[in-house]
C-alpha cells in the first residue's frame, strides 16, 4: 500500500514541444477520469435531448398536418388549393385541375355541405360592376342590411 502511495504521490514530466511540465500522477489520472465522465455525461445528456425533441417533434408534425388538412380543405371547398394559389395559376393543367375537382366533390361528399361558394366567386376577383350586381339580386331585407353598413 506504501509503494502505491509513492507511485500516485510521484511526479512524470508531460512534454508539450519545448515545454516540460512535471504532473503528479494522481492529478493525472483525475484529470483522465474527469474527461471521462465528461464524455459520458454529455453523450448522455445528448441522448436525453433527442428523445425529448423527437417526443416535441411528433407532436408538432401530428397537430401540422392536422392544421393543413383543415386549411387545405378549406381551400378545396372554395375552388382553391394551396399549390394553385402559391404558384398563382388561374389555369392549371387540365390533370392537376381534373383531380382538384375530383378532391373537392369528394371532400363536399364528406362533408355533407350543402351550401357551397360557387366556383365563379372563388375564381374570379370583384369588380366595381359584378358587387353592384350582386347587390341588385339580393332581397330587400339584405339589401338594406348591407346599406345599412355601408352608410353608417
Amino acid at each position: 500500500m506504501d509503494s502505491l502511495f509513492r507511485v500516485i504521490s510521484g511526479n512524470f514530466n508531460f512534454n508539450l514541444g519545448k515545454f516540460s511540465l512535471p504532473v503528479p500522477y494522481w492529478q493525472a489520472i483525475a484529470v483522465v477520469v474527469l474527461l471521462f465522465l465528461l464524455v459520458f455525461l454529455m453523450a448522455k445528456f445528448r441522448r436525453h435531448y433527442v428523445d425529448w425533441s423527437f417526443k416535441g417533434a411528433v407532436f408538432g408534425v401530428f397537430f401540422g398536418f392536422l392544421l393543413a388538412l383543415i386549411l387545405e380543405g378549406f381551400l378545396i371547398i372554395g375552388g382553391r388549393t394551396a399549390l394553385t394559389s402559391v404558384l398563382g395559376w388561374k389555369n392549371p393543367p387540365p390533370a392537376i385541375a381534373a383531380a382538384l375537382d375530383n378532391g373537392r366533390n369528394k371532400l363536399i361528399q364528406v362533408l355533407g355541405i350543402k351550401t357551397e361558394i360557387p366556383s365563379s366567386f372563388a375564381k374570379d376577383n370583384t369588380t366595381v360592376q359584378g358587387a353592384v350586381e350582386v347587390l341588385q339580386n339580393l332581397n330587400p331585407a339584405d339589401t338594406k342590411t348591407v346599406k345599412a353598413i355601408f352608410c353608417k
